[in-house]
C-alpha cells in the first residue's frame, strides 16, 4: 500500500495558489493536484485566490454599487477567461517551477486516459462481443 500523500497545510496552499513553490516534501501532492480528474475544477479554486482579492477591493470602491458590480463582474470575466484559455500551459510551469521535468503534467493525464479508455473497451468488449448470437 503506497504512503498517503503529504497535503500542505492552509498557509501553504495558499502560497502553491498564488504561484509559490512548496517543499519536495509535498511533490506526490503536487503532482497528484496537476493531473487528478478534477485538475481544471483545482485550477479554478487556484485561480479564485488571486481574483477574489482583487474583486473585492474594486466592490469597496467609492461609487455607485451598479457601476462597482460591473467592474467586479467584467474583471472577473476576464480574469477567469485567461486563466481557462492558459489552463493547461500554467499547470505545467507550476510543475515546472516546482521541480518536475517539462510536460510530466500533460504525460501523466495522457496515460491515465489511455487507462480508462483501455478498461472501458475491456468492459464493452467482455459485456457485447463475448455474447452469441441467440
Amino acid at each position: 500500500m503506497p504512503a498517503p500523500r503529504k497535503r500542505p497545510d492552509v498557509f501553504r496552499w495558499l502560497w502553491y495558489s498564488l504561484g509559490g513553490r512548496l517543499p519536495e516534501r509535498y511533490h506526490d501532492w503536487i503532482l497528484h493536484d496537476a493531473t487528478t480528474g478534477s485538475w481544471r475544477w483545482r485550477h479554478v479554486a487556484r485561480s479564485t485566490v488571486m481574483i477574489a482579492p482583487l474583486c473585492a477591493v474594486w466592490l469597496l470602491l467609492p461609487g455607485p454599487l451598479p457601476l462597482r458590480l460591473a467592474i467586479v463582474l467584467m474583471a472577473a470575466l476576464v480574469a477567469y477567461f485567461y486563466s481557462m484559455a492558459y489552463m493547461e500551459e500554467s499547470i505545467e510551469h507550476r510543475l515546472a517551477k516546482n521541480g518536475f521535468p517539462p510536460g510530466i503534467g500533460r504525460r501523466t493525464r495522457a496515460e491515465a486516459i489511455a487507462v480508462a479508455e483501455a478498461e472501458v473497451t475491456e468492459r464493452y468488449l467482455a459485456r457485447y462481443r463475448d455474447q452469441t448470437g441467440a
